[in-house]
């Protein structure tokens, strides 16, 4: 310290006036006992010395830091943790509120570019926007609300339409566990499967949500409950008889392929059936192979998950009731493989 400080005597109100600081805080420093005046006037006022502004000092560039004055006691003081610890608990504190603040920034983003779709919002749109992002944010990050968001943006005239189909299906009280109502919701299953990027944790959160907040159903192109309802009593059904055959890991590395592809298939093989192409021949052993591949691909390339879905289809009515192909199709199929894959 230059000379000429070492004995300085500051009264409180020379001290605000050279810091800054209101003498309602430095009663509160007195107080806590983080800064005390180490002196007294004749009249009975407060005097800091020159340690004790160097004290004040020190208080004042930690409280920039953001550190508590709790820790600022500590570190000043040399008890309890040492400063490398208190310093490297204020990066994790840092790091936190960075955290926050950039999920803060994607879901205020979120609801401007997503929610809201570009349009000029109002009232409404605003208090309905953010409570979708309150729904969804009890279920998922930010990070992963835009890119489910994405997923459905890919998948939406596919879904508009299928929600349609299952819509004529329950007013004309089909059962859940009608051939019409199994192709549904197997497409349904596919369809979730492919927004949410083939994610079973997500998909099985995704679930949660639609289970648990009645307010997000029938809202920005979500199923109503009613429908909701109807597609988990037949997926109910569904997932119960791959279960006789499956176990739940087996059934995460499923990978269902695009709907187009097997109405291909179907639509191919109908034509050969038409023109009387008999189990085997060089036409119904070609398509035979492509249905294969789609089976093969669906069980992720496992020859084993393969043999199990095949007897599992077989087995069970209610897996060939969904089935994309028809029954005389798929019987025409079988009759075309090679009878070791079988």
């Amino acid at each position: 310290m230059a000379a000429g400080t070492t004995n300085m005597q500051l009264k409180v109100g020379e001290l605000t006036r050279r810091t800054g600081l209101t003498v309602r805080t430095l009663h509160h420093y007195d107080a806590i006992g983080l800064v005390k005046p180490s002196g007294r006037s004749e009249s009975g006022y407060r005097l800091y010395g020159a340690e004790d502004v160097a004290r004040l000092h020190g208080v004042q560039a930690l409280r920039q830091l953001g550190m508590p004055l709790a820790d600022i006691a500590a570190l000043l003081d040399g008890a309890g943790s040492q400063p490398q610890a208190i310093v490297r608990e204020q990066i994790k504190a840092l790091d936190r509120q960075i955290a926050q603040s950039r999920e803060l920034r994607t879901k205020l983003a979120l609801i401007q570019e997503v929610l809201l779709e570009g349009k000029q919002p109002g009232t409404d749109d605003w208090l309905e926007a953010l409570s979708l992002m309150g729904t969804f944010g009890k279920y998922f990050g930010a990070g992963e609300l835009r890119a489910i968001m994405q997923g459905w943006t890919v998948v939406q005239d596919e879904w508009m339409a299928l929600m349609a189909r299952v819509r004529a299906a329950m007013d004309a009280r089909l059962a859940p566990d009608a051939p019409a109502v199994q192709s549904l919701v197997r497409q349904w299953m596919a369809v979730v499967y492919r927004a949410l990027d083939g994610d079973f944790r997500r998909i099985a959160r995704w679930d949660e949500m639609f289970r648990n907040e009645p307010s997000a159903h029938g809202r920005r192109g979500a199923p109503p409950t009613d429908m909701i309802d109807y597609v988990r009593q037949a997926a109910q059904l569904r997932m119960q008889a791959l279960a006789r055959h499956f176990t739940q890991q087996e059934l995460e590395r499923f990978r269902p392929a695009p709907e187009e592809h097997w109405r291909a298939v179907q639509e191919e093989g109908s034509r050969l059936l038409l023109a009387g192409h008999a189990a085997g021949s060089t036409q119904a052993r070609a398509l035979a192979a492509r249905w294969l591949g789609l089976l093969d691909g669906l069980v992720g390339h496992d020859p084993v998950l393969l043999r199990k879905l095949l007897h599992a289809n077989a087995a069970e009515p209610l897996l060939a009731a969904g089935s994309p192909l028809d029954a005389d199709l798929r019987a025409w199929l079988l009759a075309s493989l090679d009878p070791h894959v079988t």
